[in-house]
C-alpha cells in the first residue's frame, strides 16, 4: 500500500502545476498570472529536488519542459488551451511508460506476486489504456469547453476514473487470489474408482 501511495504522490506532484493553473484560472486570476505561477511551481519543484540531492526522473524533466512550452505558447497566443492540453501530453507519456510489461509488479506485495502475477501484468496494460483515454478526453475538453468547465470535468474524471479502476483491480485480484490460494491449500481429490 505504501508503494501505491508513493506512486500516487509522485503523480500528484507532477500535476501540481496544472492544478495551480486550473485554480488560478477558476478564481479569475487571469492567464498571465496562472501560467507564471504554474511555471514557477514546476521549476521550484525541480529546484527543490536538486537542492536536496535527489535524482530527477525523466518524467519530471519532461513535465517541466511541457509546462514551459505550453505555458509559453499560452502566453504568446493569449490562448489558455495550450496550457489546458498539458495533462494530455503527460497522460500519454505515463501511458507509454506503462506499456512496459510488468511495470506494476514492483508495487505488488508478496502474496499478489505468488497468486496473481499474471493479473498484475494485465492490469498494468489496463492502467496504460486508462492513461491514453484520459489524454484523449482531456484534449477534447481543452479544445471544446471553457477553462472552468474543463477544470471541473478533468478533476472529476481524474479522481473518479483512477479510483474506480483501483477498486476494480483490488476486487478482481483479491477474488482471484483467494480462489487460487484455496485451490493450492486443498488440491482436488482424485476421482473415486
Amino acid at each position: 500500500m505504501s508503494d501505491l501511495l508513493r506512486a500516487g504522490r509522485a503523480l500528484a506532484l507532477d500535476f501540481a502545476s496544472t492544478l495551480m493553473f486550473m485554480a488560478i484560472m477558476a478564481l479569475g486570476g487571469g492567464l498571465t498570472l496562472a501560467v507564471a505561477l504554474a511555471v514557477a511551481l514546476a521549476a521550484g519543484q525541480i529546484g527543490w529536488e536538486l537542492r536536496r540531492g535527489k535524482r530527477i526522473d525523466a518524467l519530471q524533466w519532461a513535465s517541466l519542459c511541457v509546462v514551459l512550452v505550453s505555458g509559453g505558447a499560452a502566453l504568446l497566443t493569449r490562448d489558455p488551451r495550450f496550457a489546458m492540453a498539458k495533462p494530455s501530453i503527460i497522460y500519454a507519456m505515463v501511458g507509454m511508460a506503462m506499456l512496459q510489461r510488468g511495470w506494476m509488479t514492483r508495487y505488488m506485495g508478496d502474496d499478489a506476486m505468488t497468486y496473481v502475477p499474471d493479473l498484475a501484468i494485465g492490469f498494468g496494460y489496463v492502467w496504460a489504456g486508462l492513461m491514453f483515454v484520459s489524454a484523449l478526453f482531456n484534449l477534447v475538453l481543452a479544445l471544446s469547453v471553457s477553462v472552468a468547465v474543463w477544470g471541473a470535468a478533468i478533476s472529476f474524471w481524474g479522481i473518479a476514473s483512477k479510483l474506480a479502476l483501483c477498486l476494480a483491480q483490488f476486487a478482481v485480484m483479491k477474488t482471484v487470489g483467494l480462489r487460487r490460494y484455496r485451490a493450492r491449500q486443498c488440491p482436488a481429490m482424485p476421482p473415486a474408482a
